[in-house]
């Protein structure tokens, strides 16, 4: 269907009415009258343009340390992935269960995580799933964790992965061991708030 120009159809109806022709124009005629077709000279800026979303959220939690330890301190580190990695973080292919950090050489490294390969992003390489990946720390921070292991007597273990904008970042802590009697209140409390819950909901009926 041909296209006429904000110009032409104003031309026309001018001669239209000069001729003493008053014309209503039908849904066709006025689905010919378009803007002219987006290019180069007249795209929107680049700050109307739509931007792709970043990745946002939690990827996975470490709920076994939660339950075992008290946090004493977190941190916050980026992970240095390979593509294969990335995508299958992006499905929340990975699991902290049994991982760990370990601390060698003034750097720290994340070790026991598993993350599944995927069969269409990596089909190119040979995947590990738990291979040693290594944490990006600051110097201070580096510090501050080997101080706590090593003088303190704190363990350190990883708490989550989460993206942060389009990196993956992993929240590592300094923790010390629950004792049984600590893991019993924990669970008491636990129960006894949502025991509070159930309460309130069923009173709010």
């Amino acid at each position: 269907m041909e296209t006429l120009s904000c110009d032409m159809a104003r031309n026309l109806w001018g001669r239209e009415k000069r001729n003493g022709i008053v014309q209503i124009l039908t849904n066709t005629d006025k689905a010919r009258i378009a803007e002219p077709s987006p290019n180069p000279y007249n795209a929107p800026p680049m700050s109307n343009q739509k931007k792709p979303k970043a990745n946002s959220g939690t990827i996975a939690l470490n709920k076994k340390a939660k339950h075992d330890y008290f946090v004493e301190a977190r941190f916050e580190a980026g992970v240095a992935l390979t593509g294969w990695e990335v995508k299958s973080l992006r499905a929340s292919k990975v699991q902290l269960v049994d991982s760990y950090i370990l601390l060698k050489n003034n750097e720290a490294f994340l070790l026991g995580a598993h993350i599944t390969p995927l069969q269409t992003a990596s089909a190119h390489v040979v995947a590990d799933p738990t291979r040693t990946r290594k944490l990006l720390l600051h110097a201070r921070e580096l510090d501050k964790l080997i101080t706590g292991v090593q003088q303190k007597g704190f363990a350190c273990v990883p708490l989550a992965l989460y993206w942060k904008g389009h990196l993956v970042k992993c929240e590592i802590a300094l923790v010390r061991g629950k004792k049984e009697f600590d893991k019993r209140q924990v669970e008491k409390e636990r129960d006894w708030t949502r025991e509070k819950a159930r309460v309130v909901r069923d009173n709010s009926r």
